[in-house]
């Protein structure tokens, strides 16, 4: 596993899914990983907006340092954890135009046999998450990856709400040591499978 290079890519309005990303960095480092990168999507909504929601710009602020995803980052990457909020249970528009921009590394085939995963959130337990999740792995579906959903590989995943899809939580919820274990669980099969391919 340790040779394995993850990329980490989030989006993150207010902070639920930065809280993730960095809950799965922290795994993957626990399980001896050495190259990371973490990353998120860049903001595209006008800061006048931003400051509507005092939560959402004070997040922007308080993570500008947080390097900006490229194709760049997913082509180097040999595994992907990808962490977004639902959008009425889609991507949100910053995602989508990350996703949007890999046409060129799809064209040479530089995307086939990254292993990817998908965490979300969403503001109630039934907000669209599974639908979210489905969206970002249709993408995968296109550029041929592996998609690496937890499954019920782990039996703590039944103790976090028992989505097979990936991790979801509620929007806001602070991240109990059981949601930490089934977070850890799905970068475990993540970069699990990647080291196999990588052999």
């Amino acid at each position: 596993m340790k040779d394995v290079k993850l990329a980490i890519i989030y989006y993150s309005s207010t902070g639920t899914n930065y809280k993730l990303s960095k809950a799965a960095e922290e795994a993957a480092k626990d399980l001896g990983v050495k190259e990371i990168k973490f990353l998120r999507v860049e903001e595209t909504v006008p800061e006048e907006i931003m400051k509507t929601n005092e939560d959402w710009i004070k997040h922007f602020n308080d993570t500008k340092d947080v390097p900006v995803a490229s194709i760049d980052d997913l082509e180097w990457a040999d595994a992907i954890i990808f962490s977004a909020p639902t959008r009425y249970g889609n991507l949100p528009s910053q995602f989508s135009s990350l996703m949007d921009s890999t046409g060129p590394l799809w064209q040479k085939g530089k995307l086939v046999d990254k292993v990817v995963s998908g965490m979300t959130s969403a503001g109630n337990p039934h907000g669209g998450q599974e639908g979210t999740l489905l969206a970002l792995y249709k993408s995968m579906m296109h550029w041929g990856a592996v998609i690496a959903n937890p499954g019920y590989s782990d039996p703590v995943i039944f103790e976090t709400g028992g989505n097979p899809y990936g991790f979801s939580t509620v929007g806001g919820s602070d991240l109990s040591d059981k949601d930490k274990q089934a977070i850890k669980a799905q970068v475990k099969r993540t970069v699990g499978i990647a080291a196999k391919i990588k052999a």
